[in-house]
């Protein structure tokens, strides 16, 4: 056995130590660690400060790349700002109409949490609050032929219950489809929305949907033929703030504290661990994106009878694919969703203000909003993972010197 052998059994796998064949004038005990320039590990315990401190910079870095954007197209960046956060917060009205938005996020940020913890990927939210919204206007529509007569108890609660109906429809028929035959429900919760959209365009061509002077396929305003429709507001805000701050209340507790949410987090694990241990794992799964539409679906109720009073295929707005985020930068934690929920409406709410004020084209300011939430996702990345560069050319020979020792 010659030293080169030896040398070459000292090494151990984790130092990817290969040594080429020599040529006659090689020096054996020169060998080439295969090292990557760069390579990603995963982190153990994320301590709180080392969390806050990566979103603060990501945030600053995001208002420097927007910054950049703004000055591109000739505007003050410090000005856009201000006036996105008084555009937000600045009056009473412009506060409540933040407020209103953050509503249907945070209800449908926590319906997508439910499917996600499972880790069934629930991209329908955005169909599912039209669903709710679409079934809760039929009652409306019915009322109004009815002669609009209908008290606002019983009009408010029928239109609950379709809502919730139809959401769950929405969701229960994916998860359906998974269970029994192994479809994808991406696709399949996707393809949803589009039946929702253009189902709603096929409404503003009836007649009994249209006012009798209009002109052109829309569907009328309910509040002018209904009065009693609009929910009550408290604070400047319809009451279902209210319901969507004790909805994050029951769902934290829902899937931290009961059976039900006990066995979402098993599937979410493992689903074999959870077949194992008897688990039912098709009607839970069922069940849970039940639950999921229902909520997606009352969320399309509340925007019906608290903000838009009307039905278009804009009316879920990108609420469900926002949702997503929200989930997502919250660690499908229902507490966390609150105030991402505001701070996401705020970003909407702001970007509207600066196209009026400073007349920035509706692009470029839903551009400065992407720029924005992608950093704060990035975030993420940099919170979980931490980068590994590979070493130094002196530290590799080191290694090589005290493995040939």
């Amino acid at each position: 056995m010659t030293d080169n052998d030896v040398n070459k059994d000292l090494l151990t796998p984790e130092d990817s130590v290969e040594c080429p064949t020599p040529p006659d004038d090689f020096d054996p005990l020169v060998c080439s660690i295969q090292e990557p320039f760069v390579r990603i590990a995963k982190r153990g315990t994320v301590s709180t400060r080392h969390r806050v401190m990566v979103y603060v910079i990501g945030f600053l870095l995001a208002l420097i790349v927007g910054g950049l954007l703004l000055v591109v197209i000739g505007k003050n960046p410090i000005a856009a700002y201000v006036n996105m956060a008084t555009g937000s917060f600045g009056t009473k009205t412009s506060s409540a109409e933040t407020f209103r938005l953050a509503v249907p996020l945070l209800i449908s940020g926590i319906a997508i949490a439910l499917a996600f913890k499972m880790k069934f990927w629930n991209i329908g939210g955005e169909g599912q609050i039209l669903a709710g919204a679409i079934l809760s206007s039929h009652v409306v529509i019915a009322a109004v032929h009815a002669g609009g007569t209908m008290g606002f108890v019983p009009l408010q609660l029928m239109m609950i219950t379709a809502a919730i109906f139809g959401g769950a429809v929405f969701g229960f028929l994916p998860a359906f489809f998974k269970t029994k035959w192994g479809t994808n429900e991406t696709l399949f919760t996707l393809m949803l929305n589009y039946i929702a959209i253009e189902y709603i365009i096929f409404l503003q061509t009836q007649k009994s949907w249209q006012s009798p002077k209009s002109t052109y396929p829309k569907i009328i305003n309910f509040k002018d033929f209904l009065p009693n429709l609009p929910l009550p507001k408290v604070l400047g805000v319809h009451i279902g703030w209210i319901f969507a701050l004790a909805l994050a209340i029951m769902a934290y507790f829902y899937l931290t504290k009961t059976k039900h949410g006990y066995e979402i987090s098993v599937i979410g694990d493992s689903l074999n661990t959870a077949r194992y241990a008897g688990m039912r794992t098709g009607w839970i799964q069922m069940r849970t994106l039940i639950i999921s539409g229902a909520l997606c679906g009352l969320a399309g109720y509340f925007q019906v009878a608290g903000a838009d009073y009307s039905l278009t295929e804009t009316t879920a707005g990108g609420v469900g694919f926002t949702a997503i985020i929200v989930a997502w930068l919250a660690k499908l934690n229902p507490f966390i969703m609150v105030p991402v929920s505001i701070f996401i409406a705020m970003l909407k709410k702001g970007s509207l203000a600066i196209q009026s004020t400073m007349k920035i084209p509706a692009s470029a300011a839903d551009l400065l909003t992407g720029i924005i939430l992608f950093f704060m996702l990035g975030s993420e990345f940099f919170i979980e993972y931490r980068l590994i560069f590979r070493r130094s050319a002196t530290k590799i020979e080191q290694m090589v010197e005290e493995v040939s020792a």
